[in-house]
Parts: C-alpha cells; structure tokens; sequence
C-alpha cells in the first residue's frame, strides 16, 4: 500500500502556498504562550532549523504573526539574524524557520516573539568546515512518558560541552489508557498518556507530541544544542513496516496508508527537521551531516520506507511432524528479496559512504534506529547452570517465564532474538557491509529500539569486521533487565552472541560519544532513577575505537 503524493502533499501542507483567504486574514492578537518550548535541528554549516509552538488562548483564534531573532554568541559583530512569520491551525500552530547565510562552526542563541510574548531561549550551532579535532554528540533514544521522568534528558541539557544531539526514534508511543505500556510505573498516575488512549487520528498524534514537548527536561535538552533525529516505529505504531504494522487492525483502526500519513504530519510539524524536499517521498528522511573533515553523520530510515513485513516465529517457523523446520525458516530468513531499506536507498547510502571517504573525512557514523549487530536467544540455562536457572524462573511472574523458557527452545535451534532487527534483514545487511567494505569506510554504527546499552563489533559474512556499534538505553522505556529481575540479561546476551562485546538491559540514559581524528569513545551514561526528580549520572562502561588504515579497529574497554 503506498500513500498517494499529492494526496499526502496536500495532508503535509508541503508543496502548497496557503490559500489567499487563509493569508488575508487578520493574525490573532489575543493572548498566546510558548507552552512547549523551543528546539533547532538539521544543522548545516550556513542554515539550522528553529522550531516553536504558539500557543493561543481562545478558541478559534486563526492566523498567529511571530517574529524570530538569532544572535552570535561570541558576539563578535556580524552574523544576527531575524525575520517574520505566519502560523495557524493547518500546521497546529507550528512554527519551523530554515535559516540560512549563517557562519560555520558558530554558536547561537534564539527567539520567537508573538503578540508581545517572548519564548524562552534555546542555544544552537553550525557545522565545522575545514580541519575539526572533536566532536561531542548525545546519542538517545525510547522516551516512555508514563514509564518515568525524563532525567537524562535533563542529563543531556546540563553537558558542559555538546555539538548535537542524536536521536534515534521512539521519540513519542502510540499507546495510551489504562494498563497500557507504561502504567504499571510509579509515576504513571501523574504522567498518563494523553489523549487516554491509542493514537490514531491526526488530532491524536498532534496531541500527544505535544504532551512530550511540555515536559521541562525535554524541552531543556532541546534548548541545548541541535538536534538530528530518524524515527522509529512508535512515532507511527510498534513494529511498523511499509505496508502496516503489528500494533494496527485496519478492521478498527482503518486504513494504514491514512495513519501512517497523520503520524508524518504531526511528526513533521513538531520535530525540528527540514521537510521533504519537492518530489520526494514522505518517508525519504535519510540525510548526511559533514562535520567538517573529522567525520559523517548518515541518518537512516529503516522503518516505513522501504522495509518488508517482519517475519515471525509463531506464525513463520514451520513445524513438521512436531519438529522446527529450522532450514525452511532460514530459506525464507535469507530470501535477497527482503529489504529493510528500499534499493534507492541502499544505493545513496553507498554513495553516501564513498563520498565521504573520498573527501577525506575520518569516520562515517551511521544513526540507525534498531540494533545491527547478530544477537542471539540468549540461552540462561546453558549460562547459569540448571539450579540457578530454576531459582530465576520460579522468581518471576509467570508470563515472564514463559518468555525466557521460550527463549530456551529457540536457542537450542540457533536462531536470532531480533526479527524486527537488522537480524530479520540478513542479506540487506550483508549489501550494507559490502558497501562500507567498497568505499574503505571506517563506520561506527549508533543504534536504538532495544531499551539497552550494547558495545557490539560488526563481522560480515566472511568474518571480516567491517564496523563496531554502539547501542544506547532507553531514555525511560523498560528493558528486558526490568523485567528480569535478579538475573544479568545482557552476560546472557554477550555469552551466547559472537558480535556483544557489552550489553547492559536495565540501566536508563544515553551515549555520549566524542570522535578526534584517532579514535571514537563511547560513555554509557546512565541515571539513577527515573521515578524521582533527584538523579545522579554515572558512566556505567567506556568503549573507544580506533582508526585503522582499513576500517576501524575492535572495541578496548576502558
């Protein structure tokens, strides 16, 4: 099913002057706030994005006039800018500038103005040209709103020194209501999901970006630095792909093509990211960023542009006379039909690669929303021990243990856990390696989804390591160590999966990464608790990497 261009155009309001009526009208002058803060994005080394919401105070208010204003920090003379703007009820009183002619490597500070309000301020910075010694990116990913306050976020606000933020999807959930993921916290009784339920309609994304977008720590890191994102499956639903997902029942829910279209329109309007340019896809948000000759960073879309449906072990492992057919599931596992990027796609990432090398640039660093790495059924008996697997079960609730005993009969067949990883693309990633191996890349690969840290060394099919990974927690969202309480999940993961040199699965923060020209270091930043409002940070693992003449060197733990 795909979403027809104009249509979507038409829904986006991308491609379209508004109407004359809508122009001539005259702007509201009553009362407004700026309720969500402020945010840029997509930096360049001339243009950024800044973003804002104004917010009227009566109904039926129309067009709102704004102003923005940006000034150097240095304050050296030279390089402010300002300019003026309409916005109103068609982009949900959304404002989103593309400022350009500005100075690289250069810092800023920002604005917005409306009938005599002004917002707070946010800070920003442009791309380096030239010769660039470091680089400091936070890298995060899977904010729960119910499941807990969003401490690392104000972690990542009160870095002394950052260049960008990264996030890699799960920014927003679609669920919603009581006994919804989430609601079992401690503090979901003040953080429920608004609207109280699934989001499916336009108004309900819209409504639920903005509940994120009201939380202090949020918009703190926003206001920080800018920030560059790809989403993931829940800004449309869990477990999306390009013709549906496991969470929509179009019987209930309707068409797939109309919900995936309301949950680009919303997201578009209140993210700080450059729209589709002119006759691309809704879904094309793949795009590079040059930080001067020190590295690149290439955003992927793996989600709902050209990724094929997941495959399944309840319904896609067949069973013959009692038996797994282990080798009918792996046929169709690694049938090169299936994608979890389009062919387009793989084709610019290639040559997205190859241009970065050839221009000198060190590292090409992938943002990426699911884990890459070949990750196995973590196989806990084997591990622990017979009686200490037996007191680990007994602990748990049963739907627990009926997860983990299932993990069991997997592992004895040698199967991934992931399928909704880049492990049920094997072949796509294999087309990925041979990419990075053409263009000589040396590629550090930063992931999200899992809701858990991971240090990971890529190695294609010929067991040549072609990248190291490094996969960050989830902001607030539970993982696997949540639930398996008492028992080190990720020793199990490192045990039974060549390629996990590291996995922490219970720990809640994000990645602070810092690239020179010689190597790459990965801190594991964690909080201490995500259901009080006192936190303290922490480094739970330090991970470097280094640069070789091919490629990039296995990880040292520091």
């Amino acid at each position: 099913m795909k979403i027809d261009r104009r249509r979507a155009l038409a829904l986006l309001g991308f491609g379209a002057a508004a109407p004359l009526t809508a122009r001539a009208q005259t702007p509201f002058s009553g009362p407004v706030a700026f309720e969500h803060g402020v945010a840029s994005g997509d930096p360049l080394a001339d243009a950024v994005i800044l973003w804002t919401r104004i917010t009227p105070k009566a109904e039926g208010a129309g067009q709102i006039a704004y102003a923005w204003r940006m000034n150097p920090v240095d304050r050296r003379a030279g390089g402010a800018k300002s300019g003026t703007g309409v916005t109103g009820p068609e982009q949900d009183y959304t404002v989103k500038v593309d400022v350009a002619g500005l100075d690289p490597a250069r810092a800023y500070t920002f604005e917005f103005e409306a009938n005599g309000v002004t917002s707070p301020m946010g800070r920003t910075r442009t791309l380096p040209v030239g010769e660039t010694r470091e680089l400091v990116l936070a890298v995060a990913s899977c904010s729960l709103y119910p499941n807990g306050y969003f401490n690392a976020y104000q972690a990542i606000a009160d870095l002394p020194q950052l260049d960008a933020v990264v996030h890699l999807g799960d920014y927003i959930y679609e669920y919603g209501g009581e006994g919804s993921y989430g609601m079992t916290s401690a503090v979901a009784g003040e953080r429920p999901h608004d609207p109280p339920h699934e989001i499916v309609t336009l108004q309900d994304y819209r409504t639920r970006h903005a509940q994120y977008k009201t939380d202090p720590s949020l918009q703190a890191a926003h206001a920080r630095a800018p920030w560059i994102v790809t989403w993931d499956d829940h800004e449309t639903t869990n477990n999306s792909w390009m013709d549906g997902a496991e969470n929509h029942q179009p019987e209930t829910e309707g068409d797939w093509a109309t919900r995936k279209a309301n949950a680009l329109k919303a997201y578009f309007e209140w993210m700080p990211i450059r729209n589709p340019a002119p006759g691309a896809a809704m879904t094309a948000i793949n795009r590079s960023f040059h930080f001067g000759d020190l590295a690149s960073l290439i955003m992927l879309e793996t989600r709902i542009g050209g990724r094929d449906l997941q495959l399944d072990y309840a319904t896609d492992l067949p069973i013959v006379d009692g038996q797994a057919d282990v080798a009918a599931f792996r046929q169709r596992l690694n049938d090169p039909d299936r994608r979890m990027m389009g062919a387009e796609q793989e084709a610019w990432l290639a040559g997205e690669l190859a241009s970065s090398v050839q221009s000198g640039r060190k590292w090409q660093v992938l943002g990426n929303a699911v884990v890459m790495a070949r990750v196995m059924m973590p196989a806990a008996r084997k591990t622990m021990g017979d009686e200490a697997f037996a007191q680990a079960i007994a602990s748990l609730p049963p739907g627990i243990g009926v997860l983990v005993e299932r993990w069991e009969r997997l592992a004895a067949l040698g199967l991934p856990y992931g399928l909704d990883m880049w492990d049920g693309y094997p072949v796509a990633r294999e087309r990925l390696y041979d990419a990075i191996a053409a263009a000589n890349a040396r590629v550090v690969v930063v992931s999200g989804d899992s809701h858990a840290f991971w240090a990971n060394e890529l190695y294609d099919d010929d067991a040549q390591l072609r990248a190291v990974e490094f996969g960050t927690t989830g902001i607030t969202s539970p993982g696997a160590g949540d639930y398996l309480t008492g028992v080190e999940v990720g020793e199990l993961f490192a045990a039974a999966s060549n390629e996990v040199v590291f996995s922490e699965q219970a720990a809640k923060g994000f990645i602070l990464l810092t690239l020179t020209p010689e190597a790459v270091k990965s801190e594991l930043m964690t909080v201490s608790t995500i259901v009080a409002k006192d936190y303290e940070i922490a480094v739970r693992k330090t991970f470097t990497v280094t640069a070789q003449e091919s490629g990039v060197s296995p990880l040292k733990a520091l």
